[in-house]
């Protein structure tokens, strides 16, 4: 039996130091360490990640996706996520049987002397279901479906939005200390002068 789930989420976050933020998103590697727990990352080339997700449960099967993801900016500062590759390990029924597509975008609004963050993820899943969830109705399978995906694009925005802005105001603070001489290397140019 053929099932088609679907999930879409939004983000939307102001930015503080706005002027740095499009300079901090050309680090797309800084970004899918912010929106992924880096232990469960292996970056495969400059702009694909492997994230082998936490074990999920769908009905009376535990399923571990492991998804390469995509990343790169465009040239006007859009950040673009896309999955190119899944695989489910666990039910090798299901991983044989099995596609996800992920798309998200997130990229820098000025709106009112206020910078906003904006995104939006789009998450598909198409399965061919094991005959166990043959007799299971279809609404049942569609409704735990994508509240599974939409758990997954939540916790994905909560850390976004936690952990994305929190490196956001670390690596701030390290480029305003990289371009204000230290008062120490003054004082020795000063000595030196003298």
């Amino acid at each position: 039996m053929n099932t088609h789930f679907h999930a879409v989420q939004t983000v939307e976050m102001a930015v503080p130091e706005p002027i740095l933020i499009h300079h901090y998103l050309r680090q797309p590697k800084r970004l899918v360490k912010a929106l992924v727990d880096p232990t469960r990352l292996e970056q495969l080339t400059e702009d694909i990640y492997r994230l082998k997700m936490r074990p999920l449960q769908f009905m009376m099967f535990s399923l571990q996706p492991t998804v390469d993801l995509k990343v790169w900016i465009q040239p006007d500062g859009i950040l673009n996520l896309k999955s190119v590759g899944c695989e489910i390990r666990g039910i090798e029924y299901i991983n044989q049987r099995f596609s996800l597509n992920l798309v998200g975008k997130l990229y820098p609004v000025p709106s009112q002397g206020i910078t906003y963050l904006k995104g939006q993820a789009n998450l598909e899943v198409k399965v061919e279901l094991p005959p166990p969830l043959w007799l299971t109705p279809q609404p049942i399978l569609e409704t735990t479906g994508n509240g599974l995906l939409k758990s997954v694009l939540m916790t994905v925005k909560h850390r976004l939005v936690h952990n994305l802005l929190s490196d956001y105001s670390h690596w701030c603070s390290e480029q305003l200390e990289i371009s204000v001489p230290q008062p120490q290397s003054i004082s020795r140019v000063s000595s030196a002068e003298c």
